[in-house]
């Protein structure tokens, strides 16, 4: 698996215009710095909730489903549901059981953690494909990034510094509950004195 260079963020920080250091303070904000577990495999965040609202997109009762599943579905957001990194796959594999596609459009993935539903916004056809692109190396990843914060118009925020602004476009509107943005900035004035 292909890790990242400081090449790699030198050329992301170009395609941005923007700081090497403030993709480095995304990129460890969101994953510490890694896009594989230890044991190779991608690294993947499941969200409850959204499996809850993917499934209704599907026209399927998520309610016929939570008592056997409660740590899977959630009709509201719940941190307490997301559980330990190591989990998170036995997660998605017992989701897909139920709904392949609404499962894999609810999780985060890579070093990035960009949502399984935002694959249009990253330049692949479907879930599957970004999916397989993110496995194959963490370059790949950080191109994913890349496509995903000039699609939503994030660049200009990171450019000036944004890191609430960017928060909000990123983690969505809750972003405060977790200090993201003061994450964001913490990460980047380190970086920035390296």
């Amino acid at each position: 698996m292909e890790k990242l260079t400081e090449q790699n963020y030198i050329d992301a920080a170009e395609s941005l215009n923007c700081e090497v250091a403030v993709i480095k303070a995304v990129d460890y904000v969101e994953s510490r710095g890694s896009g594989f577990n230890k044991d190779g495999s991608l690294i993947i965040l499941f969200e409850p909730h959204l499996f809850w609202k993917n499934l209704r997109l599907f026209d399927i009762d998520p309610n016929k489903y939570l008592k056997n599943n409660p740590d899977l579905l959630s009709p509201v957001w719940n941190p307490k549901l997301y559980g330990k990194y190591s989990q998170q796959w036995n997660k998605m594999t017992r989701a897909m059981k139920i709904h392949p596609e609404a499962a894999m459009l609810s999780a985060s993935y890579g070093r990035f953690q960009i949502l399984g539903s935002n694959y249009h916004l990253c330049r692949m056809d479907d879930v599957r494909q970004f999916i397989e692109f993110m496995k194959m190396s963490e370059v790949n990843q950080l191109m994913c990034f890349v496509d995903f914060v000039i699609n939503t118009y994030l660049d200009d925020e990171l450019r000036a510094l944004d890191f609430s602004g960017f928060a909000r476009g990123y983690n969505g509107p809750l972003y405060w509950k977790n200090n993201y943005d003061k994450k964001l900035l913490n990460a980047y004035n380190k970086f920035k004195q390296r």
